[in-house]
């Protein structure tokens, strides 16, 4: 699996504040949320892939999005490799935080067990100003 990851993006705080817009270092790099409903891609359903805004990364296609009623963008899967999960016990929970495997930007968490009828049973719950958007058709983009 170590053969899907991306290559690892490595910058200074500075260099990240130079290439992001505020809105994108408090989320991408401070680990904040958009919010609910905000989000440019939250009802955005065209054919295409999902990249980091961060450092460009595919990060999940069209295919496994879902309208889940959240606020968010929401996912059941992310291309592999692409995404990373780490414990976030923040605020006083428990929960799954997920970020891109490139560059480490926090692109916001993941929930299982919600009840939705998707193959995973995982809600992937991203920050939309985490993410660009490539339409197309997503089996011909890396």
């Amino acid at each position: 699996m170590s053969e899907n990851k991306p290559a690892p993006v490595i910058k200074s705080e500075e260099e990240w504040r130079a290439q992001l817009n505020p809105e994108q270092f408090r989320i991408l790099r401070q680990k904040g949320t958009e919010r609910a409903g905000s989000g440019e891609y939250d009802s955005h359903y065209k054919e295409g892939v999902y990249s980091c805004a961060g450092c460009g990364t595919p990060l999940y296609t069209s295919k496994t999005k879902f309208k889940s009623g959240c606020g968010w963008p929401a996912y059941y899967d992310s291309i592999p490799g692409a995404v990373t999960r780490h414990e976030d016990r923040s605020f006083g929970m428990l929960r799954t935080e997920i970020t891109c495997t490139a560059c480490g930007g926090h692109l916001g968490h993941v929930f299982k067990g919600e009840g939705y009828s998707t193959p995973t049973d995982e809600r992937h719950c991203v920050n939309s100003i985490s993410l660009t958007f490539n339409e197309g058709d997503p089996v011909n983009q890396k």
